[in-house]
């Protein structure tokens, strides 16, 4: 790496193109080679095309979806109670049903990309950029929760909620409608991100966002979500420290601890072997360990049994009955929660969650690559990547889930811990998701976890997701005053508008209710907030492009399709599973001919 830095830094501001690479060819070689050395130096067992023995893969598929299991089952939770998903069974059925749609459409997502998008082994799920936009339509005056009365239906014994928009509804319906909105959002937004990568117009907007845009961006996604972890922490706080505490021991302090495992073959026999359990499974202990802490104290009676007091959602059984409804087998289908609606507040707002998705996803691509000991992904496949991504956006808003898909860094990280980057592995991973996603126990099992326990997870992944989007300023030069204003502003000011926006709603008021709601909604939306503030700055305010960090921004996230050799390994690595070799196929961004014909042009 200094190497390559070393290299770098010959090149003066004047001797980069607009991509960020260096015009001198020689050097530029260099560099590339050094890129080279890096990315098949970590000596996988199992490299992109390879596929494991068959008992191997299930082992290998199945442990990418326990990585994935707290982002997966992150966004319904938090949605839920701005949903008004009560505490009833209706409230808890309607839980278990959404996380077992997330875990289905992340099972198509994963196949879908690895198959026919980007073919690197990354693992698709819900995504934490929706949340943002999805609060501030849910927290819009017709959207926000009764206070009550609630109201029995003496025919059926229904549940009855006197809903803010002035009609009548069960606890389904009360629900469901909000969804609808969030769905008719998700769906036309995406169309959007499928336009972006099926017309190569990814490549220009990258040209305007750099890591002075990203960083506030993502970071807000982390602190904008405090409430939602306050929420659930707060119905016993000594078991959300505990879960606090469990998660930090196992995910920091011992995660280079290896633990021994006894194993037996034909040719060695027994003999004990050491393995990385702790550093692959933290989230998955740490909820094994708290959820049976809880079993404990509400066996003995430490736990109030009083459904009125809020510590009563600490207590193991408090959501028992979720187990008991919920079918053994349930296919999740499109509009399975009634027609969505679509409205343009919404839609606006909900675009900012796209965009965001899709920079945080071409940097996982990239990351990913590298890991995987393949090249630098060529332009063709990140249009592919993105488009695919976006078509899965468009099945999950479809399908109801309240948000898109997208990467998860966390399954990609994983590859340099188990050195297995087998796309097959991620198809298998794929195929588990949508079988758990068809069994209705499954997401029963998931609601039952308590709260504090879902608290405190939230506590330390939100603060993750936080320290993510600040990563992106490693390479900015952050002595400079330019920078620091350009990403505390909007930092700052994606904290505050939001909050003023969600109190003083009443102060917006233009004449036109519709223009009012897409007020409401962008401003009550932190990563728009942030991330538009910063892109303006950015963009406007003298900077050199190294001050920026654009030199090494934009040469991560373009492709280095002038070298022969890097070229040739891209059509290998990164071509679809059948020819593409058609007659317009040059002219078609997602399809290997269109990087071979700008080659030549280059």
């Amino acid at each position: 790496m200094e190497q390559q830095e070393s290299i770098k830094l010959r090149c003066g501001d004047d001797d980069h193109d607009e991509f960020g690479s260096c015009h001198k060819p020689q050097e530029t070689h260099k560099a590339a080679a050094v890129d080279h050395v890096t990315t098949t130096g970590l000596e996988l067992l199992y490299q992109l095309h390879d596929a494991p023995p068959w008992y191997t893969g299930l082992f290998l598929g199945i442990q990418q979806c326990f990585l994935a299991l707290g982002g997966i089952m992150g966004v319904p939770l938090i949605l839920a109670s701005f949903m008004c998903m009560g505490d009833d069974d209706a409230g808890y059925l309607g839980r278990a049903m959404v996380l077992n749609t997330m875990y289905f459409i992340s099972g198509i997502g994963t196949i879908m990309q690895v198959t026919f998008g980007t073919r690197l082994p990354i693992l698709q799920g819900g995504s934490f950029a929706y949340l943002p936009p999805a609060l501030a339509i849910l927290s819009l005056p017709h959207n926000k929760c009764p206070a009550g009365p609630m109201n029995l239906n003496l025919t059926n014994g229904t549940l009855l909620y006197n809903d803010t928009d002035g009609s009548l509804v069960d606890g389904n319906e009360l629900w469901m409608k909000r969804m609808r909105e969030v769905q008719g959002a998700i769906i036309v937004a995406t169309l959007v991100e499928i336009l972006l990568g099926v017309t190569g117009a990814i490549g220009f907007l990258i040209k305007f966002i750099g890591p002075l845009t990203v960083a506030p961006a993502i970071a807000l996604l982390g602190l904008t979500l405090f409430e939602a972890a306050s929420a659930k922490a707060s119905t016993n706080w000594g078991i959300a420290f505990f879960t606090i505490s469990a998660l930090v021991v196992f995910s920091q302090y011992l995660r280079n601890t290896s633990l021994p495992l006894p194993l037996y073959s034909k040719t060695k026999g027994c003999r004990m072997v050491k393995t990385n359990f702790i550093k692959l499974f933290p989230v998955l202990i740490t909820i094994v360990i708290a959820w049976l802490f809880c079993l404990i104290l509400t066996a003995s009676g430490v736990l109030t049994d009083d459904p009125q007091d809020i510590g009563y959602w600490a207590r193991t059984d408090a959501r028992i009955n979720v187990m008991i409804n919920s079918p053994w087998f349930r296919l999740p289908y499109p509009c399975q929660w009634g027609l969505p609606v679509v409205s343009a507040a919404a839609v606006v707002g909900m675009i900012a969650g796209v965009l965001s998705s899709v920079i945080e996803s071409i940097g996982d691509y990239y990351a990913c690559a590298r890991l995987s000991g393949a090249p630098p992904v060529p332009r063709h496949a990140v249009n592919r990547g993105i488009s695919i991504e976006g078509l899965g956006s468009l099945v999950a808003g479809l399908l109801g889930i309240g948000s898109g898909i997208t990467s998860y860094s966390e399954n990609i990280g994983a590859i340099a811990i188990t050195r297995v980057a087998s796309r097959w592995v991620l198809q298998i991973a794929g195929i588990f998701l949508i079988i758990a996603g068809m069994i209705g126990k499954f997401g029963a099992v998931l609601v039952m976890i308590p709260d504090p326990v879902i608290g405190g997870l939230f506590c330390v992944m939100f603060a993750t997701v936080a320290a993510v989007g600040l990563s992106n300023l490693q390479h900015v030069d952050l002595n400079s005053s330019r920078n620091l204003f350009v990403v505390g502003f909007p930092l700052f000011m994606g904290l505050m508008v939001p909050i003023w926006v969600r109190t003083h709603s009443s102060s917006i008021n233009t004449g036109s209710e519709e223009l009012d709601q897409i007020i409401i909604v962008l401003l009550g939306t932190s990563i728009f907030v942030g991330g538009a503030l910063a892109a303006f700055f950015d963009n406007t305010l003298p900077g050199t492009l190294e001050e920026r960090g654009m030199i090494y921004w934009r040469r991560k996230t373009t492709s280095n399709t002038k070298e022969d050799g890097i070229q040739e390994a891209s059509a290998k690595d990164y071509d679809l599973p059948f020819s593409t070799d058609w007659r317009f196929s040059r002219y078609i961004p997602f399809l290997p001919q269109y990087d071979s014909v700008r080659k030549i042009n280059d």
